[in-house]
């Protein structure tokens, strides 16, 4: 008999949402809206798609390794050396080749509970321990975390803004946290959502620092509009990066991805109307919440963390808004089991979802807030 290691015989496959058109035809709905994966309301860039076109008679051949068409592109963007970015399938994938590099099965990582849930499944793929810390004011919590640093620590995890709650710390609080980490811990810092959050001046862009033991996180999937695509990229001193190659599949992105990748980081104008239509979103969001009286976290993503009265109220929420036609994420698998995450969407988006949460709200949940768990914000 095959054995299988114990750690992967306890993992759970990713579970996805049925596709729109079966739920449609399941629930007999006219109009389905999904808000539920930080999507770009807007598609992706204009400038991608044609670009994604011009190289279709390209696929006959392999992909660059090194995405070097990209790595110039990016590297001219945020004026860093190209030496010290790599591209890969996403923030997912980044992370994984990270833990594979630079962790051992004794190493521990650290993060917060309440965070990005792709930091606990890859550390748990690669049958690491994961330590956790609460999250506090369901905003990373920087000094816990220096405080939970053991011997074993290898990898601190953090994101900024962090996902699923919307919030961000600022450069004071980081700086300060960064000159209290050992140099032999290795710190991720993940910024999916920094299109979104860079306008704020207290915002610590990552790529303008230089420590020795960060790597950055990016990815093209959120306001650049390729999530389907997977493609995102990394940035860090040398030794990281030529280290991250070394455990790296070969030829990824694939060669669409690369391409529009190009073309999308230089597309301003869609990133400007973008960050634009996320802005009048969340005004349009928090207005009706606090209407209704739904507590929600305050964001600097483009989405607002919901909080519901407990976990049976958020699962009966999600499911109520599911069967009018609205698709929302609960985000326990996060750490936050009374939490809904909704994601911005176009002005008709906002209006149809806004009705139903309004409708179901109403419906389904005891409007008494007194009650919300305090999960995330000790």
């Amino acid at each position: 008999m095959i054995r299988i290691p114990e750690f992967v015989s306890k993992l759970t496959p990713y579970k996805v949402g049925k596709p729109i058109e079966e739920l449609a035809r399941e629930k007999k709905l006219e109009r389905i809206v999904k808000l539920a994966s930080n999507e770009n309301p807007l598609g992706p860039s204009p400038r991608a798609v044609e670009a994604i076109q011009n190289a279709l008679g390209q696929l006959n051949r392999y992909t660059d390794p090194t995405s070097h068409e990209l790595v110039q592109a990016l590297a001219r963007k945020y004026s860093i050396q190209p030496e010290h970015i790599v591209c890969g399938h996403g923030t997912d994938s980044l992370i994984a080749y990270v833990i594979n590099a630079f962790t051992e099965e004794k190493d521990e990582i650290l993060t917060c509970e309440g965070t990005f849930i792709g930091i606990y499944v890859s550390a748990r793929k690669f049958g690491r321990r994961l330590a956790t810390v609460p999250l506090k004011n369901y905003t990373f919590d920087l000094k816990a975390i220096l405080r939970a640093v053991s011997e074993n620590t290898r990898i601190i995890y953090l994101a900024n803004p962090n996902n699923p709650t919307g919030t961000m710390f600022g450069y004071r609080e980081f700086e300060a946290f960064m000159a209290e980490v050992p140099d032999d811990i290795l710190v991720i810092l993940d910024e999916a959502y920094t299109a979104y959050a860079g306008s704020n001046p207290d915002y610590p862009n990552g790529v303008r620092y230089d420590y020795e033991n960060m790597v950055v996180m990016r990815t093209l999937s959120k306001a650049y509009g390729l999530g389907g695509l997977r493609i995102g990229f990394a940035v860090g001193p040398r030794k990281i990066i030529d280290t991250i190659y070394k455990v790296k599949l070969p030829f990824e992105p694939n060669v669409l991805a690369q391409k529009a990748a190009v073309a999308a980081v230089d597309d301003d104008e869609f990133l400007e109307r973008t960050v634009e239509t996320n802005r009048k979103a969340l005004e349009m969001m928090q207005a009706r919440f606090d209407r209704i009286g739904i507590e929600y976290v305050p964001t600097s993503a483009n989405f607002i963390l919901l909080l519901l009265p407990d976990q049976h109220s958020a699962e009966q929420f999600t499911a109520g808004c599911l069967d009018r036609g609205l698709i929302v994420r609960h985000v326990a698998a996060f750490g936050i089991p009374n939490g809904i995450r909704v994601n911005s969407g176009t002005y008709d988006e906002m209006e149809f979802g806004l009705d139903i949460i309004e409708r179901v709200y109403s419906d389904v949940v005891a409007p008494d807030k007194d009650n919300v768990s305090q999960v995330g914000a000790n």
